[in-house]
């Protein structure tokens, strides 16, 4: 038979080995939030600095697209205003010389006109020799510029003086010249153009008439405000390119 044989005293606290202590990291005990919070931010802080850059680049990207664009839209702009300049200067230059051609057409005063306007003021006892056209003279200081197409000059003979005097005023109320102009530079007598006549014996001499000069500046009445007295001349081709030009804007009523 067998016998059991059972040792008690190495069941007792003086009879039990010394473990050796084990050499390791101690975990933590107690509340790890703080430790959940710190392992977050350690490891989201880095994301979003990622994410700030990658957004930051991208937005640099399209703010240079956009300063491209507007780079573009600014040299077309430049371009378009520089042909608008342009093209004001062209239509100012046009303007101007438009101007000055209307400046010069509205200071016509045609021959046929004024003859006609001589015709209907000249005295049953007053002659007209000739007719001339004299350049303008220089302004003086003081008084308003001369009409550049000049005046005219008038010769001729009268029966007296009286007569020289009452054509001087009937061109004075002449719109094609300007009274203040208008002026007889010489009035003398001299024998009438015809020849001695003889009867009887007795030569007959010739009356003697007065030899008359007399000088007028044309007018700055502008053509566009004569155009009844032109119309009641003749001058029906100049009133109707006035009044076509009137049309158009090119000169004001």
């Amino acid at each position: 038979m067998y016998s059991l044989d059972i040792n008690f005293l190495k069941d007792r606290p003086a009879y039990q080995p010394k473990l050796e202590k084990k050499s390791g990291i101690k975990l933590p005990t107690g509340n790890l939030t703080p430790v959940y919070i710190g392992v977050t931010l350690g490891l989201g802080f880095p994301v979003l600095v990622g994410a700030g850059l990658w957004f930051l680049q991208a937005k640099t990207s399209e703010l240079e697209q956009a300063i491209a664009q507007l780079e573009d839209q600014s040299k077309k702009l430049d371009a378009e205003i520089s042909n608008i300049n342009k093209i004001k200067e062209q239509t100012a230059a046009f303007k101007a010389e438009t101007q000055s051609l209307v400046t010069v057409f509205d200071q016509i005063r045609p021959w046929s006109a004024m003859l006609e306007d001589l015709r209907d003021r000249i005295p049953a006892t007053v002659q007209i020799e000739n007719v001339r056209q004299i350049p303008p003279t220089a302004a003086t200081e003081g008084q308003p510029s001369p009409n550049p197409a000049g005046g005219i000059e008038i010769t001729g003979l009268a029966r007296s003086f009286d007569n020289v005097n009452d054509f001087l005023l009937s061109l004075q109320q002449s719109r094609f010249l300007k009274s203040s102009a208008s002026r007889i530079i010489t009035a003398t007598l001299v024998d009438a153009p015809v020849q001695a006549t003889a009867r009887n014996g007795v030569t007959i001499k010739p009356p003697q008439v007065v030899k008359y000069t007399i000088q007028s500046s044309l007018s700055d009445v502008p053509a566009s405000e004569l155009i009844r007295e032109l119309e009641q001349k003749g001058t029906v081709g100049l009133v109707t390119r006035i009044r076509s030009m009137q049309q158009t804007g090119v000169i004001t009523r």
